[in-house]
């Protein structure tokens, strides 16, 4: 038997989900876009985003310039300066 409840439309699902929580720094006002699942902001405003880290980058060459090279460089260079404190 069938039933008489109509079914919920689906814009009322967008109406009703939760709203980004992003602030335009010109108007101040917050963004009407529905926030994706499981973020507090909307697609536009990061949820989601980003490319991958390390050799999974597309513009990945050789790693000299990421983040464990740059703290090891700054290492060696915090070590040799306590060196040439003991000369």
């Amino acid at each position: 038997m069938k039933s008489d409840a109509n079914p919920m439309d689906p814009a009322q699902r967008l109406r009703d989900a939760p709203r980004c929580n992003a602030t335009a720094k010109s108007t101040g006002q917050r963004c009407r876009n529905p926030s994706k699942q499981g973020w507090t902001v909307c697609r536009l405003h990061g949820a989601g985003g980003g490319a991958p880290r390390g050799k999974a980058h597309p513009n990945y060459k050789h790693g000299m310039r990421s983040k464990e090279w740059t703290d090891m460089r700054k290492q060696i260079n915090e070590l040799m300066r306590h060196l040439n404190d003991f000369e």
